[in-house]
């Protein structure tokens, strides 16, 4: 792996049309419960096609020379409730039904007893990446605070409570999967933009309950939403983020392509590396060349020397098709060999 710029995803790759409905993918909200319809396959044969479909989001990002890998998350249906609806004290058979301020309807599940983790969960899907590829692996997990805004409480009644019980459930998970030898292993986070006044209360200590008394390189991820789903209007800054800067993990994912924020922002993250946004995933976007790439990478540069930024998309890629995901990923690994051989002399 290169000394500067070795290149990372975020998390999610597209999946199949042959193992998921993209009908459903990309016909309403990001799903909070179990998504009806998604998968294509028959259930005595999902596991195998997810299998099959896993390869291919390894080979891709191998092939587009991307240097810390995940598995594509394409055994999900969502980033969050894959993890969520494991969890003991979670109902989702009767959601909440919510309506927000912009009039989006969310159906959430309910929070009905003591959250607990009870079993593993992507422990088996690391152990499968790890044999499946010679690259350095990442895991994501939902963040403790972003599922406390995305379940119906009608247990803890306190925010701060409910999203400690969520971070000691994540702690238990990462505490497996760092025994099983993952690299990398990032909390997403997107919900702490969402309610600042919270997170500004209690969103660092129950991100560093969450992390606590763990040694392996961790990860904070924070977006304004998926670029096909919020494709105008993205804020050009975040609400919360130099607060951050005092949390466990070592390395923060902003999203800055596709908002086009004031990147003088991440000096507000020092000392911590960067994970720098740098692929729109708008899908109507044009895709990006190595030199767009490049010429963002030199702009960070201004703010964050070299050796704490990692090039990175915005976000998750799922909602673009396998074609346009892997150009924008060869895009990125070009984009940083080129500014790293500017820098070294070598590429």
């Amino acid at each position: 792996m290169p000394g500067l710029f070795p290149t990372t995803v975020v998390g999610s790759y597209p999946q199949p049309g042959w193992l998921i409905d993209r009908s459903v993918l990309t016909g309403g909200n990001v799903p909070r419960v179990s998504a009806r319809g998604f998968w294509r396959v028959d259930p005595d044969m999902l596991e195998e096609a997810q299998d099959d479909a896993t390869r291919l989001a390894i080979r891709d990002m191998e092939r587009a020379g991307i240097d810390i890998i995940s598995d594509g998350e394409i055994r999900r249906d969502s980033y969050s409730n894959h993890f969520l609806l494991s969890l003991e004290g979670i109902d989702e058979s009767d959601p909440a039904i919510i309506r927000r301020e912009t009039g989006q309807i969310s159906r959430l599940p309910r929070v009905v007893g003591p959250i607990k983790w009870r079993t593993p969960v992507e422990v088996a899907s690391a152990r499968f990446l790890q044999r499946n590829t010679d690259r350095r692996i990442k895991v994501t997990l939902p963040g403790p605070f972003t599922m406390s805004q995305l379940t119906h409480d009608q247990y803890y009644k306190d925010p701060e409570a409910l999203a400690s019980a969520f971070a000691d459930a994540v702690n238990a998970e990462a505490r497996l999967l760092q025994a099983e030898g993952v690299d990398v292993i990032q909390l997403d986070e997107p919900y702490l933009r969402n309610a600042p006044d919270e997170a500004s209360a209690f969103g660092v200590r129950v991100i560093d309950r969450a992390l606590a008394e763990l040694t392996v390189t961790t990860a904070i991820h924070l977006c304004f939403g998926y670029g096909f789903l919020a494709r105008e209007g993205k804020p050009k800054h975040y609400t919360f983020l130099g607060q951050l800067a005092d949390c466990r993990a070592q390395q923060i994912s902003i999203e800055a392509a596709q908002p086009g924020i004031d990147l003088g922002a991440l000096t507000e993250l020092a000392p911590k590396t960067i994970l720098l946004g740098l692929l729109a995933l708008d899908p109507n976007a044009p895709v990006e060349t190595g030199e767009q790439v490049a010429a963002r990478i030199r702009a960070a540069l201004a703010h964050v020397p070299p050796e704490r930024l990692i090039p990175a998309p915005d976000c998750g890629m799922k909602y673009l098709d396998r074609a346009t995901a892997f150009t924008k990923l060869k895009a990125l690994s070009d984009g940083a060999a080129m500014v790293r051989a500017e820098l070294t002399g070598s590429a």
